[in-house]
């Protein structure tokens, strides 16, 4: 689902993946190990905030919205206000491609060995917490500051709660959330090959049957099979043979998918920039993708295991509150304050303030929550097996 303004600037796992570090993999099956755990993946955590960020400054200077003659948002078009700034943040709206494929390299990572119930709870505890709060936060801004987004029907803010509206065909309290959506079908069709036990087989034939399902579904014709795949199932596929790289070793048929994952990839990102992204261009978008992938490439052959930043962790926890609150309450205050500075330093303010606060939201709401939900989660899960047993007496 596009956002408000008409442009695709959106996360999840790759934004909406474990707070704080990743979880570190099991050894690779059939290695020998010296009995040493793997190290984490901070460079994951680096890339998701970068990806957060250049989602956020297109959103304020980077789209078609803010370039237009008299909009809401600046007053005039932001190629005029700071042209070179501009001309890059056409492109942050790949920071959603970035975060299609980190989702796809960390859930198969942090499902790997876990039962579907461990699955279930990992998914609720994560996105839920952060996500109730920037509906409550998102949905003040327009009550308090009219004039920029139109506010929704109560009964719809309500229903945003379940993260389910898209699905019920209701509006988003902000543009961002519609890339939820595309990241809960991913988790359920995923959550078919946790139900029997993941392994190198399965998760390579769910690449296969997947990327055939994607490419016959726009002939096909069929609402089902359209709706489980979309545009984004090759960013996923990408991830999910990434990771198989990671722990098994690069082989010809993860790279064969991989290639695949690529070439279908570059696509999409051409029909988004034909559609929506028009001041983008297919090479810079494509650059820029194809880079990133080698960076990925390269945290999956292990060459970035010696980056331990500590601080790399924090960036990560940030990535997810951040990507959630931008939208709305940013370019709401840039309209407020557009003409109390200089519009670089409005934006650099802006960014830091919502860092900020996604750090407050990540260990004053997030953390809590979450573990208060895992708590009431698991007794409900030990209650059901109780019963269960009990019903068979």
């Amino acid at each position: 689902m596009p956002d408000p303004q008409g442009t695709l600037s959106e996360p999840v796992e790759g934004i909406a993946t474990g707070a704080g570090h990743l979880p570190r993999p099991a050894p690779p099956r059939g290695h020998a190990t010296s009995g040493r755990a793997r190290p984490r993946l901070y460079a994951i955590d680096g890339i998701r905030l970068i990806a957060a960020l250049m989602v956020a400054v297109h959103h304020y200077v980077g789209t078609r919205r803010v370039d237009q003659p008299g909009n809401v948002i600046w007053g005039r078009p932001v190629s005029e206000i700071m042209p070179t700034v501009f001309h890059f943040a056409t492109y942050g709206w790949i920071g959603v491609e970035i975060f299609f494929v980190i989702s796809g390299f960390v859930i198969c990572m942090s499902c790997w060995g876990r039962t579907p119930r461990q699955f279930f709870v990992s998914r609720v505890i994560r996105l839920y917490p952060a996500y109730w709060f920037a509906i409550v936060f998102t949905a003040a801004v327009p009550a308090a500051l009219p004039g920029v987004w139109a506010q929704l029907r109560p009964r719809d803010v309500l229903l945003n709660f379940t993260m389910l509206q898209a699905g019920s065909d209701v509006g988003n309290v902000d543009g961002v959330y519609w890339t939820l959506w595309v990241e809960l079908r991913f988790y359920l069709l995923f959550l078919l090959v946790v139900l029997t036990g993941l392994t190198y087989r399965k998760v390579v034939a769910f690449c296969c049957v997947w990327g055939v399902a994607t490419m016959v579904a726009p002939v096909a014709k069929f609402p089902l099979l359209d709706l489980f795949a979309g545009s984004a199932a090759w960013y996923f596929i990408a991830g999910l043979a990434l990771y198989l790289m990671h722990r098994f070793g690069q082989d010809l048929l993860l790279w064969g998918i991989l290639a695949m994952s690529w070439f279908m990839g570059q696509r999409e990102l051409g029909q988004r920039i034909d559609v929506v992204e028009h001041v983008s261009s297919w090479r810079g978008a494509v650059l820029i993708y194809t880079v990133f992938l080698l960076v990925m490439i390269a945290i999956a052959l292990g060459l970035t295991d010696r980056v331990h930043w500590k601080w790399l962790i924090t960036a990560g926890s940030m990535t997810y509150p951040l990507y959630l609150m931008h939208y709305v309450a940013g370019t709401t205050l840039i309209n407020r304050l557009r003409d109390t500075m200089d519009a670089r330093l409005l934006v650099a303010e802006l960014l830091v303030g919502f860092l900020m606060l996604s750090y407050l939201v990540h260990r004053c709401v997030e953390r809590p929550l979450a573990g208060a939900l895992k708590r009431g989660l698991d007794a409900s899960f030990a209650h059901m097996r109780t019963a269960g047993h009990t019903d068979r007496r």
